[in-house]
């Protein structure tokens, strides 16, 4: 079998000290709050901690996951990474979702091995599998400790899961049925099948499938370490509100940085920061269409520009770029001639990425359009900063609407019907409504609200530490006295 690359901190915690061991599916947004979990436990619960990544399964590693990985020797948490599994047989166009499961699926041996080594040195207290990896969760009866599930999304997004397992619970191939359309959700949440995250919007995709088998494994855990209490129905675990968890600036680097240094010199609460996360993309015309709304808006911004999409793309909008006389390897040569002219002083545009902890976190950042990726989202509510929600994938158009319907800390805004894109106008008036307008004092006072609760539930007596104290505790009391020896037949 092959090696497990092993990353140890120099100073880490004693050998006596339980061992949990933390397993993240492939992905940074999986990966950053899997590893602020590991630095608590390890921080404020006396516990020690390996977490667990599995080969990339994209054609460019993320230097930002490599980042935070490198970040938790400071913080005395161990990382392993496992080695990369094959996928000859994987066709060339099955869904993210489907390939991300059948590494986890083909990686469980080398998880195995790696368990053996941590048990054999230490007394191990629990094994802790994000939403996407609990392939790994009989691992856990086979070493007689808890296996607990962290799932550090939205109560609606477990919900959902929860309502297809009980709705083919018992399904073979080709029986699956599709969740009903709207679907109510607990909070008073309703999605549309639209707004259904990726994978669970049509029963007959392969990709069902396997998320009602993940769901199905649910069942199996002792309990979720999640973000807010979930009502326990059916047969869940029961869950342990511990979040939120937002990764530290640290994670991000301490140099200076031009995002920072333009901040410094803006007035407080008056930028608009638009960011669509590290795999968010936008089409040329979409871009463009971006460009003429945050121009008209009047406001200040800061855009992050990724590269665009050019799927669809005809060769007239692609040739855009060419009259920037730009690279066109470079995201700000496919944006509007003329534009980083015209907007000169009001605006500033960023390639690519940005410090966004620190971004949202700085007293001049006022308003962020966003794709509402849960990460991103627990980002800005921590830093007080209200939000125009812009999905584009995954679980996101879902987030969405509990933002903005439920929760009320964003105003979404509305695609054309005729040509799928957000129009200038309409970004215009969202950004003018939430930095300006009467719904927009609303949500950025409720957005407030939610800031200080964030605030008070990881404080040192905060609801959210008592619980996973609780749940240490427990995990603890399990492992005292104990070293695991497991065979290797």
């Amino acid at each position: 079998m092959a090696s497990v690359a092993t990353s140890t901190a120099a100073a880490g915690p004693r050998p006596e000290r339980p061992h949990v061991v933390l397993v993240a599916s492939p992905g940074a947004g999986h990966l950053m709050p899997m590893a602020e979990l590991a630095r608590r436990l390890v921080a404020h619960h006396a516990l020690a901690a390996t977490l667990v990544t599995f080969s990339d399964i994209s054609a460019n590693p993320d230097a930002h996951s490599t980042a935070v990985l490198s970040s938790l020797r400071a913080a005395n948490v161990s990382t392993a990474a496992l080695p990369a599994v094959p996928l000859d047989h994987l066709p060339t166009d099955a869904r993210i979702e489907t390939v991300l499961l059948e590494v986890i699926g083909r990686s469980i041996p080398h998880l195995r091995a790696l368990l053996r080594d941590v048990g054999s040195t230490a007394p191990l207290a629990a094994l802790v599998p994000d939403f996407f990896a609990t392939a790994a969760l009989p691992l856990a009866s086979e070493l007689g400790v808890p296996g607990y599930i962290f799932f550090p999304s939205n109560l609606s997004a477990l919900s959902v899961v929860q309502r297809a397992v009980e709705l083919n619970d018992g399904a073979g191939a080709g029986e699956y049925r599709d969740l009903p359309d709207p679907l109510p959700l607990p909070g008073g949440v309703s999605l549309r099948r639209e707004d259904l995250p990726d994978g669970f919007r049509d029963s007959k995709e392969p990709v069902y499938a396997h998320l009602i088998d993940e769901g199905l494994r649910y069942r199996t855990a002792a309990g979720f370490l999640d973000f807010k209490k979930a009502a326990e129905q059916g047969r869940f675990p029961p869950a342990y509100p511990v979040g939120p968890f937002v990764r530290s600036s640290s994670d991000e680097g301490g140099a200076s940085s031009p995002c920072i240094e333009w901040l410094d010199r803006q007035p407080t609460g008056s930028v608009v920061y638009v960011s669509f996360g590290s795999a968010g993309t936008l089409s040329v015309k979409q871009t463009a269409e971006l460009a003429a709304g945050l121009k008209d808006s009047g406001h200040r911004f800061l855009w992050i520009v990724r590269m665009p999409s050019l799927d669809g793309e005809h060769s007239d909008d692609m040739g855009r770029k060419s009259r920037g006389g730009g690279d066109e390897n470079d995201p700000l040569a496919w944006l509007p001639e003329g534009f980083l002219e015209r907007t000169r002083g009001r605006g500033l545009a960023v390639a690519s990425w940005a410090p966004q902890v620190r971004v949202l976190s700085h007293p001049a950042t006022a308003a962020f359009v966003s794709h509402c990726g849960w990460n991103s989202t627990l980002e800005s509510v921590s830093s007080g900063v209200p939000m125009v929600a812009w999905p584009l994938y995954a679980e996101q158009r879902m987030n969405a609407v509990v933002l903005s319907e439920n929760v009320g800390v964003a105003l979404r805004l509305r695609v054309r019907p005729d040509d799928g894109l957000v129009g200038r106008e309409e970004i215009a008036a969202a950004v003018r409504e939430l930095m300006e307008g009467e719904d927009g004092r609303a949500v950025r006072r409720r957005t407030g609200d939610l800031q200080q609760a964030a605030d008070l539930a990881w404080a040192p007596d905060g609801s959210s530490r008592r619980t996973l104290e609780e749940v240490a505790g427990r995990w603890k009391a399990g492992a005292v006295g104990e070293t695991f020896v497991v065979s290797s037949s």
